[in-house]
């Protein structure tokens, strides 16, 4: 899940009003982990909660974006609730998860299972009120190819991603395990989004990168198979 959802929050970032939502209305830069770790929360409630803690979860967060609005820097307003915003968010957390899932879990995931995959998120989605939102990963991916021609790589974009990237790790221990799995969320972006992040994984690299990480996942099924712990009910965004 980190290294899919930091791929997530490379590609969403590209997006202006994305960006903006975060940079003028949360506490994303000085509390990076605290942010990410709220998000993995309503995930997890999403996904494996009770009906009545997952619903709670997204009728939270759906507050909090009818108060997330602004105007971008050319006079275009944005709102954290529009339909379109939020398919370009749902679209690129999905393929990030998704795509993470089938390098560092499961290689042989057939497209059948892909599919289901996504229908499945698109739940949250629309609940969230997400529009359009694909059902298949091939309208997952059409959806974000139709929102390249409005994405933006300037030096806002390019702050927030160093920022996001050299976050520094929990502890001194933890630091090259966090550097590997940083570089490969930056791996698993698509080709197009490293170039416009000017963030490329050397081909020389890229062994070492995805060795190390599915290293660390194995590690880390391992170390905590069998470990259940009930979701309490407080969730955040």
């Amino acid at each position: 899940m980190m290294i899919g959802g930091v791929t997530a929050l490379l590609l969403q970032m590209l997006h202006p009003a994305a960006l903006a939502g975060v940079w003028d209305h949360s506490t994303f830069r000085d509390d990076m982990l605290g942010r990410l770790r709220r998000t993995a929360r309503f995930i997890a409630l999403t996904t494996f909660a009770g009906q009545a803690k997952a619903d709670a979860a997204i009728d939270k967060v759906k507050a909090v974006h009818e108060h997330v609005r602004g105007v971008l820097a050319d006079g275009t307003p944005y709102c954290a609730s529009d339909p379109d915003l939020l398919a370009w968010v749902h679209a690129c957390e999905t393929i990030g998860f998704l795509d993470a899932w089938i390098r560092y879990g499961e290689p042989g995931m057939s497209r059948a299972d892909q599919d289901i995959y996504v229908a499945q998120a698109g739940v949250v989605a629309r609940r969230l009120g997400a529009d359009p939102v694909p059902g298949t990963r091939a309208a997952c991916e059409a959806v974000i190819a139709g929102f390249r021609p409005r994405l933006v790589a300037d030096a806002r974009v390019r702050a927030v991603a160093h920022q996001v990237l050299s976050q520094p790790a929990p502890s001194p221990a933890a630091a090259p395990a966090q550097r590997v799995l940083m570089a490969a969320a930056v791996d698993l972006m698509p080709d197009w989004a490293q170039r416009a992040h000017g963030r490329q994984i050397a081909p020389l690299a890229r062994p070492l990168v995805r060795g190390g990480a599915l290293a660390i996942a194995g590690t880390l099924r391992w170390a905590f198979a069998g470990a259940r712990q009930p979701l309490a009910s407080g969730a955040g965004t």
